[in-house]
C-alpha cells in the first residue's frame, strides 16, 4: 500500500464502469459513436473513451460537457445563462465550459464524486447515454 493520499472519490474501475455502461447503452439505442469522459472532483479525467468511427473532436467537448457539470454543480444542458456571460466563462475556462446537453456530476448521497460527459451523438442522446450509466451505478450501489 502507497504512502500517497487519494481524493475521495471514485476509483478507475468505477470509471470505466461508467464509461463501458455509457458505450453500451449508445450502441443498443443506435447513438453516433460517442467519445464519453468520467472525471474526479478536481475535474481531471480518469477515463476517457471514444467509440470506434467517433470524430477526434467528440474526446474533448465530451471533456468540456463533464467539466461543466462539475463547475455549476448540475446537468450541463441545465444551464441557462445569457450569452454575454458564456463567451467569457468559455473563454476563462480555456473553451472547457460548454453548455449543452451531456455532462452530468456523479453523486453519492448528496456529495459530488465527479462528472460524466459524452459528446458525438445528438446532445440529448449524450446525455440520455451518460444519465443511463450514472443510474445503473446507482441502482448497483
Amino acid at each position: 500500500m502507497s504512502d500517497t493520499p487519494r481524493l475521495p472519490g471514485l476509483s478507475l474501475a468505477e470509471a470505466d464502469q461508467l464509461v463501458n455502461t455509457a458505450h453500451a447503452v449508445a450502441a443498443e439505442r443506435g447513438f453516433a459513436p460517442l467519445a464519453v469522459a468520467v472525471l474526479d472532483v478536481t475535474g481531471e479525467v480518469i477515463a476517457l473513451k471514444r467509440a470506434d468511427g467517433g470524430k477526434p473532436v467528440t474526446s474533448r467537448v465530451a471533456v468540456a460537457k463533464a467539466r461543466t457539470a462539475l463547475r455549476m454543480l448540475m446537468p450541463s444542458g441545465e444551464v441557462t445563462l445569457p450569452g454575454e456571460v458564456v463567451g467569457p466563462l468559455q473563454h476563462s475556462y480555456g473553451g472547457d465550459f460548454v453548455a449543452r446537453a451531456g455532462g452530468i456530476p456523479i453523486t453519492d448521497g448528496d456529495v459530488v464524486v465527479g462528472a460524466i460527459g459524452a459528446s458525438g451523438a445528438q446532445s440529448a442522446q449524450d446525455e440520455e447515454a451518460v444519465r443511463a450509466a450514472v443510474e445503473r451505478r446507482a441502482a448497483q450501489a
